[in-house]
């Protein structure tokens, strides 16, 4: 019986994921990811595929929403959330061309940044439900997606991970390194199901994790970050991507993983819709 194993979120974009037992769902996405980013001056978002060494920089949140965050050098900073209606400044960020307003962590938390990474801001998100919205093709009208690259969850399973690390080994049969397997990590999932066939999410369309219902509305076109030792920071060479243009080309992109949208349960109201937790039997709808 197919269920869920894995459980990750980011509380900055690109940074090292956290994995808790559980998490709560709201419409944009597990609480507390990817609510907040490091901006370039001009608000466009960067992240691994910019600087790798993002992913070496651990974040932990207080109950209040604090952020503590360690860099690779061990150095720490805390940040408060800057909310504007108490008086934080907000600026305007581009996530992947879609531009919308967050507010500006304070001074300290980008100096913290900029003494290692260059000329960089920390923002935050400060209301999802007015932010970014999801591509209309794939949503229904006012669905919004956090700093996210486009989609709320990002859904992967151990079935289709171990077929592609099989297929990388047999394409490298007489080099260890360039085929050796690679970690879930890599493709920096919200949610890990195992107990199904591999590649087996490519014909889900709806499915249910415990008590949530969620759509599943695209498959995950993969960049460079896969390449990425999520450990190190460090580029490990063509693999998956190599792979993934061989055997999972679909158009133009390279795939592996799939987008979701949760469903909002009938009764509920406000920001949380449900809880995850590992364990959870998923059932295809």
């Amino acid at each position: 019986m197919p269920q869920l194993t894995g459980l990750h979120l980011y509380p900055v974009k690109s940074t090292y994921r956290l994995s808790p037992d559980s998490a709560r769902v709201e419409p944009w996405g597990l609480a507390g990811d990817r609510r907040w980013m490091l901006v370039d001056p001009r608000g466009k978002a960067l992240t691994q595929r910019e600087e790798p060494a993002l992913g070496q920089y651990r974040v932990r949140p207080a109950e209040d929403g604090t952020l503590t965050v360690t860099a690779p050098d061990g150095a720490t900073v805390t940040v408060p959330v800057p909310l504007v209606k108490d008086g934080a400044d907000e600026v305007e960020v581009d996530v992947f061309g879609t531009r919308i307003a967050a507010a500006l962590a304070a001074a300290e938390a980008e100096r913290f940044f900029a003494e290692r990474l260059g000329e960089v801001r920390l923002v935050h998100l400060d209301r999802p439900d007015t932010g970014r919205p999801i591509d209309p093709a794939y949503a229904d009208p006012g669905e919004t997606v956090s700093f996210a690259d486009g989609y709320p969850l990002l859904l992967t399973t151990t079935a289709s991970l171990d077929d592609l690390n099989r297929r990388i080994a047999e394409d490298h049969p007489d080099d260890p390194v360039k085929g050796a397997a690679l970690p879930m990590e890599r493709f920096r999932p919200n949610v890990v199901v195992s107990g199904t066939d591999a590649w087996a999410e490519d014909d889900w369309r709806r499915i249910r994790i415990g008590e949530l219902e969620f759509r599943v509305v695209k498959p995950c076109g993969r960049c460079l970050v896969t390449t990425t030792d999520q450990e190190t920071g460090i580029r490990r060479g063509p693999e998956p991507l190599r792979a993934l243009g061989r055997y999972r080309r679909f158009g133009q992109k390279l795939v592996f993983g799939q987008n979701l949208v949760p469903i909002r349960p009938e009764g509920t109201v406000g920001d949380t819709l449900g809880t995850l937790r590992l364990g959870d039997q998923v059932t295809v709808l």
